[in-house]
C-alpha cells in the first residue's frame, strides 16, 4: 500500500488558505499604493503595491491604536496605542489609542499629542487639525436614562462612560468639542441587547463633510448622526433599520455616504453578512450597496472600513479576516490581499479578552502615485 509522508499543517487558518496577493486584474483596477498598520504588527507600518510588495515602511514606537494615513504633505499621521491609558472599563484596553503622532517618511516623529481618553476614530484634518473621540465618566442621573444593554461585567467596571468628540489645533487645544449626552435624546439611543452597559453610544467612526457637518457612528445602538458644527444639533440621523452596527461612513463627492455595515444583529436576517452601502442622505435611501455572492463569505464582526477610488471602484478593509479588497462598482472583485502579518497581542488587558494569532487591521487606505511625491 502507497503511503504520502505526513506533515504538520498550519493551525492559523487564515494563514493556511493563503496570504499575499491573490489576484489582480489591472484593467479595470484603479491601481496605487495601499497603507495598513496590522494590529499585532508592534506599530510597524506596510505600504505595498498592487502586486503586494512592500515599497515602504515605518516602525512607530507604539503599536497602533487603530490605523494610519498619508497626510497631505506626504507625511504618516499615526494613532497610537498609549500604554498609560487607564483600563476604564472592560475591554476599554482593546480599543483605545491616546497618542498621535506625525512621522516623516524616514520616521523621524515631528508632532505628537496625547489624551489617554481616546478611543477608536480620527480624522487628520486638512487645515493640520485633528477631529477624534474620546470618552468622559457620565453622572448616575445620565446613566440611568439609557436604556438597553446587558450588565453581565458591570460588576468588574467603574461605571458608565459617555462619548466626547474632539476638535484639536496643532498646539493641542481644543477647538470644538460636542458631548453626546448633552445633545441626544437618551432615551431614543438605546444600547443593543447584545451589548454591555459601560460605553454609550460608543462612536466608532468620524468624517467632517465639506458643509461642516461631523458624521459619527454609533455603534452600540445602531445607526449613523450627522451634527452641525456650528449649532451642536443632529441634522443627519440614518436608523438601525438601514444600518446594523455600522462602521466607517465617509462623504463622497456626490454627497452620499459610503458605510461599512458590519450586519451583526441585522433584523429578519437568519445569517449574519457584512455589506458596503452607499446612502443618499437627500432621499434617505440606498442606491448602492455591495454583499458577497455567498453572502456570510464577506461578514467582519468589528471594525472594517470602505473607501470609494479615484475610478468609481470601492476598497475594502475585511478588517477581522485581515482581507483588502477592490470591487467594480458591479461588484467584480479586482484585487485582493490577505494580510501575511499574523501575531498575538502582547498586552495581558487585551490577551484576556482576544487570544490567538491574528493579522487584523481597523482600516486600509489605496493612495495614487501623486500623493506619494517621495515613493522612489
Amino acid at each position: 500500500m502507497n503511503t504520502t509522508e505526513s506533515h504538520k499543517l498550519d493551525q492559523v487558518t487564515q494563514r493556511r488558505r493563503g496570504c499575499g496577493l491573490i489576484g489582480y486584474n489591472e484593467k479595470q483596477s484603479a491601481g496605487g499604493y495601499t497603507l495598513f498598520a496590522p494590529a499585532t504588527s508592534n506599530g510597524k507600518v506596510f505600504l505595498i503595491d498592487m502586486q503586494g510588495h512592500v515599497v515602504h515602511t515605518w516602525q512607530m514606537p507604539y503599536p497602533p491604536g487603530r490605523h494610519a494615513v498619508i497626510l497631505q504633505n506626504g507625511n504618516l499621521g499615526y494613532n497610537g496605542r498609549h500604554p498609560d491609558s487607564p483600563n476604564l472599563y472592560t475591554p476599554w484596553a482593546i480599543w483605545h489609542g491616546g497618542i498621535f503622532l506625525e512621522a516623516t517618511p524616514s520616521g523621524e516623529i515631528v508632532w505628537q499629542h496625547t489624551d489617554l481618553t481616546h478611543h477608536h476614530d480620527a480624522q487628520w484634518l486638512n487645515n493640520g487639525n485633528i477631529l477624534y473621540g474620546a470618552v468622559e465618566k457620565l453622572n448616575s442621573k445620565i446613566e440611568s436614562k439609557i436604556n438597553g444593554g446587558h450588565t453581565k461585567l458591570i460588576n468588574k467596571t467603574k461605571g458608565m462612560y459617555g462619548d466626547v468628540v474632539k476638535e484639536i489645533d496643532r498646539n493641542g487645544k481644543i477647538v470644538w468639542e460636542w458631548k453626546s449626552w448633552e445633545h441626544l435624546n437618551i432615551e431614543d439611543f438605546s444600547i443593543h441587547p447584545d451589548f454591555e452597559r459601560t460605553h454609550w453610544p460608543y462612536i466608532n467612526g468620524l468624517w467632517l463633510t465639506s458643509n461642516d457637518i461631523v458624521l459619527m457612528s454609533l455603534r452600540v445602538t445602531s445607526g449613523i448622526i450627522g451634527v452641525n458644527k456650528k449649532s451642536h444639533k443632529v441634522v443627519l440621523h440614518i436608523p438601525k433599520e438601514i444600518v446594523s452596527h455600522q462602521h466607517s461612513p465617509m462623504e463622497l463627492h456626490n454627497g452620499n455616504i459610503l458605510i461599512f455595515d458590519n450586519g451583526n444583529f441585522r433584523e429578519n436576517e437568519a445569517i449574519a453578512y457584512s455589506k458596503i452601502i452607499e446612502y443618499n442622505p437627500y432621499t434617505k435611501k440606498i442606491d448602492w450597496e455591495y454583499t458577497d455572492p455567498v453572502a456570510p463569505s464577506f461578514y467582519s464582526s468589528f471594525q472594517g472600513a470602505s473607501q470609494r477610488l479615484s475610478n468609481g471602484n470601492t476598497h475594502i478593509t475585511d478588517s477581522v479576516s485581515g482581507r483588502l479588497f477592490e470591487i467594480t462598482k458591479s461588484g467584480e472583485v479586482v484585487w485582493e490581499y490577505i494580510i501575511p502579518y499574523f501575531g498575538e497581542y502582547t498586552d495581558p488587558s487585551i490577551k484576556q479578552y482576544v487570544s490567538g494569532y491574528h493579522n487584523s487591521v481597523f482600516r486600509s487606505y489605496r493612495y495614487s502615485k501623486s500623493e506619494i511625491p517621495w515613493l522612489s
